[in-house]
């Protein structure tokens, strides 16, 4: 396998990888289709859950930054392009203004969180940033008087899609001979950004900025040393992080159409942190692989614990939801214990980890 992903080694082979990857991407959706239009919606949400994880992984991954309100910027993003483009307001402005304007308010988010939490680390910073998430949840929940900006709990409807000119990404269309739904639409679109988020992050991860980074998550005494500018890096970490979870935001908010408070609870910054930590800090292809399994695993739980059950004992002995929240904890637990790391770590990290368990 080493041939077809190794660049440097293998040119010619990384590039049929690479391609083969490439065709079997484009193909997926007709293939979920094939087995319910739920699959396909499914793969949109893992695809968004990436995207956090990419951003979250700049703040956590990259600076050390233990972030636990992230999806806070998940909610700024969101609201931003409701309020923009939906009849709240009345306001209907095109999608490719809302998203900039949505990541910038959402990485103004972001420096605001930064700039009080500067000294802060560990468990102190999570302490904050956890209570920094919750407060912009009650605000979007009690935001409805005097004056009425974000409806409060009844939330926000009939938000507008995606629209280029008559071309409708909610609607099902027939191109070239091939019927594309609505949600096959949106997942070429969201694979268009997860291969733009994902070459950011692999530069970012390379540059002097990404090697500033990580200066200041090993030691950030000797990166002040150093001549680092700690406090501007923090601050870019943080900003850079909240941007790409406020294009994520706008781009649920257009997928799902609604929005409320109840979509950005404390869980789903977890569950965020959870695919960051799982799938290796640090390391952009790791990330991705653990979004992708814990945003897929559970889905997979829900369509197979029922039947499982009725076909072993004849009936429903306990709910599916317990049993597939017991079996996906038990799997996170069992990956801490054996493989700390991750499922992929950077080579850093991992060399962290062997130093400590050898006791030097």
């Amino acid at each position: 396998m080493q041939q077809f992903f190794d660049r440097k080694q293998y040119p010619r082979g990384a590039w049929v990888g690479i391609a083969l990857v490439g065709i079997a991407l484009v193909l997926l959706p007709f293939a979920l289709a094939g087995i319910g239009t739920a699959w396909v919606r499914i793969t949109n949400l893992a695809i968004l859950f990436v995207l956090l994880s990419l951003g979250l992984n700049i703040v956590v991954g990259f600076a050390g930054l233990l972030d636990l309100g992230y999806i806070a910027f998940y909610a700024v993003g969101a609201y931003v392009y409701a309020l923009l483009a939906s009849p709240h307001f009345n306001l209907h402005l095109p999608f490719w203004i809302i998203l900039p304007i949505g990541a910038a308010v959402a990485c103004l988010f972001g420096a605001l969180l930064g700039a009080p939490t500067l000294k802060l680390r560990g468990d102190y910073l999570a302490i904050v940033t956890l209570g920094f998430g919750e407060i912009i949840r009650i605000f979007m929940n009690n935001l409805s008087q005097p004056v009425n900006i974000t409806n409060g709990p009844q939330g926000i409807s009939l938000i507008d899609p995606f629209r280029i000119g008559s071309f409708d990404f909610s609607k099902t269309q027939s191109i070239a001979g091939l019927t594309f739904t609505g949600p096959m639409k949106y997942y070429y679109l969201l694979l268009l950004v997860l291969i733009v988020v994902i070459a950011i992050n692999l530069r970012l991860q390379d540059s002097r900025i990404g090697r500033a980074w990580e200066a200041i998550r090993e030691d950030e005494v000797a990166a002040r040393a150093m001549g680092i500018n700690t406090r501007n890096m923090k601050l870019l970490a943080f900003a850079m992080g909240a941007s790409f979870g406020g294009i994520s935001g706008g781009m649920f908010s257009a997928i799902q159409g609604f929005i409320s408070p109840e979509s950005f609870i404390l869980v789903e910054s977890i569950m965020v942190l959870s695919m960051v930590v799982l799938g290796g800090m640090g390391n952009v292809w790791g990330v991705v692989i653990g979004a992708v399994l814990l945003s897929f695993v559970p889905e997979i739980l829900r369509y197979t614990v029922e039947p499982a059950q009725k076909a072993i004992f004849g009936r429903m002995i306990l709910d599916p939801e317990v049993i597939r929240m017991l079996l996906f904890g038990l799997a996170l637990v069992l990956m801490m214990l054996f493989r700390p790391a991750g499922i992929l770590p950077s080579a850093l990290r991992k060399r962290e980890l062997e130093t400590r368990r050898n006791g030097r």
